[in-house]
């Protein structure tokens, strides 16, 4: 079924991005929900800046479309550059400024009054955490508090788009930490484009995840959804103490299990690989409680976003 036009945030029809004989994109189908926190997530090279460039209006597609919030922004139309906010790769600001002079320049360049100028500079510094910063130069900020300010400077002006380019990338872990911290607490609020090679930041903050590849879009789906897709057909049972001295029992037990390919025992864990997922989500564990032993964990394993990745893009 498809998605109603005012649940989409973002939508791409064959856009594509050749230089000469390279293909950066190559004929991107993609649409974003509106409200989510969107993982783009490919190697160094995989095509992730040339799609947000592309989004933008920063560069021309070979071939496609693209709409944002509904407006085609593909157009290098600036009167698009309202329905989304841009944060690149490396911000660059006006060292001498400080952010309420910086904030309240970018706001007026959306024919923002002063009085609202003012209010709205104010409410967003509070937002990202740099509102005792506020009257502080810019050129002694860190790295964390220059990608806080990007963010803000993205936000200003209240769009319903927010694309941020690689905005961890070049952070130390407790500068990385503050802005997945600030991404997160824009769930519902905004619907955000987060383009990154780092699997740790899609796997914390996002909801959905597409996966690009050489300039091409090779998957998307929910987070949970993508992991639940490429799981394993392995099953944990860890026994309790009071059970472990029947696990060479059940061991065999299972083993003989027509839908059972192995079960390896460590102890009280065992691991049980299956042949029938189907079956096996079924009737394993009715299989454990008429052997009455007490279990102290049961999962089914889960791969890693890692491990989905490398599958997917190897």
């Amino acid at each position: 079924m498809a998605t109603p036009q005012n649940e989409i945030a973002i939508r791409c029809q064959n856009l594509g991005k050749r230089y000469g004989e390279i293909v950066a994109l190559d004929g991107l189908d993609l649409v974003v929900p509106t409200g989510s926190i969107f993982g783009f997530l490919g190697r160094n090279g995989a095509g992730k800046t040339t799609t947000i460039r592309l989004l933008t209006g920063l560069a021309a597609p070979t071939t496609g479309t693209a709409w944002i919030d509904g407006v085609e922004t593909t157009r290098a139309d600036s009167g698009a550059r309202r329905v989304f906010g841009y944060l690149p790769q490396s911000p660059a600001f006006y060292g001498w400024m400080t952010p309420l002079e910086y904030l309240d320049y970018v706001a007026g360049l959306f024919d923002w009054p002063p009085h609202a100028r003012r209010r709205r500079v104010d409410e967003v510094l509070e937002q990202v955490g740099l509102a005792e910063a506020a009257r502080r130069r810019i050129r002694g900020f860190s790295g964390g508090m220059i990608q806080r300010l990007g963010i803000a400077q993205a936000m200003i002006h209240q769009p319903p788009v927010l694309l941020l380019d690689e905005p961890t990338s070049a952070l130390d872990p407790a500068g990385r930490r503050a802005v997945l911290d600030l991404i997160h607490q824009l769930r519902g609020r905004v619907t955000v484009f987060l383009s990154t090679h780092i699997l740790g930041d899609v796997e914390r903050i996002c909801d959905t995840v597409g996966i690009i590849h050489q300039g091409r879009l090779l998957v998307v789906a929910g987070h949970d959804e993508l992991l639940e897709q490429y799981a394993t057909n392995v099953a944990e049972i860890e026994l309790d103490a009071a059970s472990r001295e029947a696990a060479p029992a059940l061991q065999a037990e299972l083993q003989a299990l027509p839908w059972v390919n192995g079960v390896t025992q460590e102890g009280g864990l065992l691991r049980v690989a299956v042949s029938d997922l189907a079956t096996a989500r079924q009737a394993l564990l009715p299989c454990l409680v008429n052997q009455g032993v007490v279990l102290s964990r049961y999962q089914w394993v889960r791969p890693t976003l890692e491990e989905v990745f490398l599958a997917i893009s190897s």
